[in-house]
């Protein structure tokens, strides 16, 4: 029995793993659709997972709120409610997460069925096999990164 040979291409899914400046600028500029997932409602105001929709939302994206909690709250930020990502009828861009690491994998599925462009896990937030996974699936991923600095940063 021989052993399969692993070729360059095996680990093309990498280049979907964005953790440079200028990449990020790029998806920023060509991003106009978020859903949140883990958003949280105005009564949380002071929570990074509600004041960082409300700037993206304020610059001028769509948001799409997709909350874990709040199971009788119909609308965030304006907007219709989604209980899975899957379920949104448009497409997105980018899906922000705000979900603790260990919560990650359960949404990974939904995530890839409907196949935004980008996922961007908020500051403090890595999941290495699920950005792996994501990425096999031709998903671009940022980690660890707060989507509110990095709109300032890019002069939104």
């Amino acid at each position: 029995m021989t052993t399969p040979t692993t070729s360059s291409t095996d680990e093309s899914w990498r280049t979907h793993l964005i953790d440079d400046d200028d990449r990020i600028a790029q998806i920023l500029e060509r991003t106009r659709r978020i859903a949140v997932l883990g958003i949280k409602t105005a009564n949380d105001v002071g929570q990074p997972a509600y004041y960082v929709p409300l700037y993206a939302q304020k610059v001028g994206y769509e948001i799409v709120p997709v909350p874990v909690y709040y199971p009788e709250i119909l609308e965030i930020l304006g907007q219709p409610v989604y209980r899975a990502v899957a379920d949104i009828a448009e497409p997105v861009d980018m899906v922000n997460v705000f979900r603790r690491p260990k919560d990650i994998p359960a949404h990974v599925d939904d995530i890839i069925e409907a196949r935004p462009a980008i996922v961007w896990f908020q500051l403090g937030i890595r999941h290495d096999g699920a950005a792996e996974r994501l990425a096999r699936a031709g998903i671009d991923v940022v980690q660890d990164r707060c989507l509110l600095v990095e709109l300032r940063r890019v002069g939104k």
